[in-house]
């Protein structure tokens, strides 16, 4: 599709609906030679202030009283079933027919934020966000997407040809792997209190504090009840050995994982990392052995090797891959 111009481009409704906030704004415009999205409008409002996504949407749309959007694409922090949107932490619940007639549209996609992710892949900003492992992207390859935050999220952008598609997926809750005599004893650990050690049960907000307990009991120390953002500033003043060695561990072994997912999705156009946490982690990831243990596939170390990985630090993602969404629809 070639867009060239903002008269021949309709404005698109873009949102990120997340526990905290509901960010909406306009996709204005697509730029060729930048390969950008054009974002205007951007309004923040705080979740917890509306009963409804429908109530948050109509506040948004007084705010850009010179546009009436035809096309939405909404990105939602929650699961997309049959129609119907269930945003667990508001309590908000909507059928994604009615709300398409409510605001009379006649284009709206409803995608979760992972999904978004993948969409955003091929517009993000090279200069932006950190390159964690060098590689040999394939421009017509697929694209996978990953990352801890509440949860594990992971989705992949398939790329053919003729056409580009989102495989929306729970990754998150594949058992883990142990890779190391180290982590073979941590999932030992973990098993104790957890009977299906997901990648989510340690690549996670609350993660962070199963993998500290589990480090403090294969090291023979009596854990403290610290959460993560305890365990990390513990860590990084150099206070607690263990808390240290639990980042640098989640640093590595996410390596692995990384590795696991950019094999199974063939993500030879590259893997990108998101979410809450590992932005904050730069210093600590860039130094760990996140890269040996991505490639470390055996008959596939080559193939894993070849891959290049992201660090995404740049704002507005779910944005961009809202607006890419219905962009690569047309």
């Amino acid at each position: 599709m070639s867009q060239n111009s903002s008269a021949q481009f309709n404005p698109i409704l873009v949102a990120d609906i997340g526990g905290t906030n509901a960010r909406f704004a306009l996709i204005t415009d697509f730029n060729e030679q930048t390969n950008q999205f054009v974002i205007e409008h951007i309004n923040i409002f705080p979740s917890a202030n509306f009963g409804s996504l429908e109530s948050a949407l109509e506040q948004y749309l007084t705010t850009i009283p010179h546009v009436t959007p035809t096309q939405a694409c909404l990105a939602v922090a929650g699961p997309i079933k049959a129609g119907q949107v269930h945003l667990t932490n508001l309590g908000w619940h909507f059928s994604v027919n009615e709300f398409k007639a409510h605001f009379n549209l006649t284009q709206l996609e409803v995608i979760n934020d992972f999904a978004a992710f993948a969409y955003a892949a091929p517009y993000l900003d090279s200069t932006q966000n950190i390159t964690i492992k060098p590689g040999q992207a394939d421009a017509n390859a697929n694209i996978g997407v990953m990352g801890p935050g509440t949860g594990f999220g992971a989705a992949c952008l398939v790329r053919t040809a003729q056409s580009t598609a989102v495989l929306s997926s729970e990754g998150g809750h594949m058992s883990l792997a142990p890779v190391n005599e180290l982590d073979a004893l941590l999932i030992n650990e973990l098993r104790k209190e957890h009977p299906h050690v997901s990648i989510e049960t340690v690549f996670s907000g609350p993660g962070i504090a199963h993998l500290y307990k589990a480090m403090a009991a294969v090291k023979g120390v009596t854990a403290k009840n610290l959460d993560a953002a305890q365990i990390s500033s513990l860590a990084n003043s150099g206070e607690c050995e263990v808390c240290d060695a639990t980042l640098n561990q989640f640093c590595d072994w996410i390596g692995s994982v990384a590795g696991d997912l950019a094999v199974v999705y063939g993500a030879l156009g590259g893997l990108f990392i998101g979410g809450g946490i590992l932005p904050r982690m730069q210093t600590r990831l860039l130094e760990s052995r996140f890269v040996e243990r991505f490639s470390q596939k055996g008959v596939m170390s080559q193939y894993a090797g070849q891959i290049p990985v992201t660090l995404v630090t740049q704002d507005n993602i779910p944005l961009i891959g809202a607006g890419a969404c219905l962009y690569n629809s047309k």
